[in-house]
């Protein structure tokens, strides 16, 4: 699970994933870490929630441990 503050809009809890939509800036986006997976999130400019799953473990070890560099390593496994 992963908790970054108060006002950001994902949240994992320990009986999912909670998303705040209003929260959210169109076309950012945001991470948490659930289940041992890495789920991504965000708005676009028509407002649909779009949402992305990532399991490669060495993918998810990696953002939990440095989530400032979320894009950084996306890309190396893009």
């Amino acid at each position: 699970m992963t908790a970054i503050d108060d006002n950001y809009p994902v949240v994992a809890e320990h009986d999912g994933i909670k998303i705040k939509t209003e929260k959210m800036i169109t076309d950012k986006l945001y991470h948490c870490i659930y289940d041992n997976k890495v789920f991504l999130f965000y708005k676009d400019d028509q407002s649909l929630l779009h949402c992305y799953e990532i399991q490669h473990p060495d993918a998810v070890r990696e953002i939990a441990e440095k989530p400032s560099e979320l894009h950084s390593i996306l890309q190396r496994y893009a």
